[in-house]
């Protein structure tokens, strides 16, 4: 969705446009949740629109579609990706593998999760998938939800703040998509770290001695042959 239909959606429908989008992110379709929750924190530091109830229109979009995708993932998700999931990859093992993973670090997956992209779109129906407690889900993703949309739109209202002065400096780039730009900016050179040390730290763990049975014939012992008497 280019930046000039989050303009026109939020000019037109308001805190709906921001719920509904923002909802359907979360639901799994590829649309841009944040850059509207930035967007309409933008216009409202310029007066046009309220910043409290942005946030609100987000984290309720926000919950709501992590707990439709939550059921999705419970009612649903588990068959098809049994059907399926080899076509990805993803056999019974890794699935219980899963199951084993959210039983342990769940909560914190939903939570964190809400703030990275990439998992928010997959965190709430992987927690249906693996049967995560619902009211365990519920508290996560409502508190993860709420942080997400209450920094991320305090974030963009700052920023919309000290537009008029930065599009003067720039000769009137557009608001939309100076936010956006800097923002994705910002989270691309994070998620690029965080691999980054991720990758170093598998590389440290991979560097120690082979077993025996993997090593090549250079590298097994050569046992000397017995002194001639």
């Amino acid at each position: 969705m280019h930046h000039i239909a989050v303009e026109h959606w939020l000019g037109t429908y308001g805190y709906l446009a921001v719920f509904v989008i923002v909802g359907l992110e979360s639901l799994g379709l590829p649309l841009p949740g944040e850059t509207t929750l930035l967007a309409a924190a933008a216009i409202a530091a310029q007066g046009r629109m309220h910043i409290w109830a942005v946030i609100g229109a987000a984290a309720g979009g926000a919950i709501v579609g992590d707990a439709v995708g939550y059921w999705i993932g419970r009612l649903g998700g588990l068959p098809l990706l049994r059907r399926y999931g080899r076509l990805i990859g993803l056999d019974d093992a890794k699935l219980e593998r899963a199951k084993q993973f959210y039983r342990r670090h769940g909560g914190k997956t939903v939570f964190f999760g809400r703030f990275i992209a990439l998992i928010r779109v997959a965190a709430a129906m992987l927690a249906g998938v693996t049967h995560m407690p619902y009211g365990r889900f519920t508290l996560f993703n409502a508190t993860g939800g709420i942080c997400w949309a209450a920094i991320t739109g305090l974030v963009g209202y700052q920023f919309g703040q000290r537009l008029p002065a930065i599009e003067r400096a720039l000769g009137g780039t557009s608001r939309v998509l100076l936010v956006a730009t800097t923002i994705a900016a910002v989270a691309l050179i994070y998620v690029w770290r965080r691999s980054q040390r991720k990758a170093g730290a598998g590389q440290a763990r991979s560097a120690g001695p082979r077993p025996p049975h993997e090593r090549g014939p250079e590298a097994k012992a050569v046992t000397p042959p017995p002194p001639v008497r």
